[in-house]
């Protein structure tokens, strides 16, 4: 995984994924920094922007570069994180990748509204796929965004102009061992009719460390919080697109 420096954002690059966009071969793009701080979350060196070594840093346009050169071979580009949407120069990014005709994947957070009405104001600039992570009831926010107001607020109205976009999107949960129903159920209100994939936590590498002492989901676990959201009319897949 190489890493990108622009703009003082820091971006490492997968040159391939086979997983990231479904259907699709796709180069990844992870964007540095988070407004939330999962203690959970696997990605600690983007969250937290910590150092590495300067040589591997490429530039903005070397990317772009890497991109071209392989758009016969790639289907898309996953904007991912860390989280993409605080990235001021979004727009431009997509845009541009899009004219190198490539589909693009968005991979959020939530917690950004008024960059994905920025994104939805003109198909050039709009993704193709997004994928809305739900992590806990809206209401519980708090927990994971201490330093961001109205999180919660954030997180509905993503959501909600999600859900009305039109552009095709998935939800995502981690089966995590703080989740209850009551959280299934809340975060329920905010979903259509889009796939609700559920995928099992593993410890490694995480923002606390003490999760990495925490048991990995088991199947059944996992199972059963698909078996959760179907319950409510929700399409609950295990797995991961």
């Amino acid at each position: 995984m190489e890493h990108i420096t622009h703009a003082g954002v820091k971006i490492a690059l997968r040159k391939t994924s086979l997983v990231d966009y479904p259907g699709k071969i796709a180069s990844v793009l992870f964007f540095g920094g988070c407004e939330l701080r999962c203690p959970w979350c696997h990605n600690r060196e983007l969250v937290l922007m910590e150092s590495t070594e300067p040589e591997t840093f490429i530039g903005h346009d070397d990317a772009l570069a890497h991109i071209t050169k392989r758009r016969n071979v790639l289907g898309g580009v996953v904007l991912s994180g860390g989280e993409p949407t605080l990235y001021r120069d979004l727009p431009v990014m997509i845009c541009r990748i899009k004219d190198i005709g490539l589909s693009v994947k968005l991979d959020t957070n939530g917690m950004n509204p008024a960059m994905l009405e920025k994104l939805f104001e003109t198909t050039e600039t709009s993704p193709d796929y997004i994928a809305l992570d739900l992590k806990l009831a809206p209401q519980r926010y708090g927990e994971i965004a201490p330093n961001v107001k109205k999180a919660e607020d954030s997180l509905r109205k993503s959501a909600e102009l999600i859900r009305n976009s039109g552009i095709k999107h998935e939800y995502r949960t981690l089966a995590l061992p703080i989740i209850t129903e009551k959280d299934i159920i809340a975060l329920a209100e905010l979903t259509g009719s889009a796939p609700w994939y559920v995928r099992a936590f593993k410890p490694g590498n995480c923002l606390d460390p003490s999760w990495n002492d925490i048991d990995a989901s088991t199947e059944r676990a996992t199972g059963m919080l698909a078996d959760m959201i179907r319950t409510l009319g929700k399409d609950g897949i295990v797995g991961s697109s």
